[in-house]
């Protein structure tokens, strides 16, 4: 789910709400907020503004 999240994150190319992120793989938003609090926890996802996450560039 991970992967999922952060390649529709990347594919965005802009910050995105989890609710756009859930709604574009399809699955609930619940699971994409799961996965975001992992991907910040590992560095690779920060959030620009508020309830906006991107992933971090490199």
């Amino acid at each position: 789910m991970e992967e999922k999240v952060l390649k529709a994150m990347k594919d965005a190319q802009k910050p995105v709400r989890p609710g756009d992120v859930a709604k574009s793989l399809g699955v609930d938003s619940k699971e994409v907020s799961k996965a975001i609090k992992m991907l910040r926890e590992k560095g690779l996802v920060h959030s620009p503004k508020r309830c906006y996450y991107a992933p971090v560039e490199n």
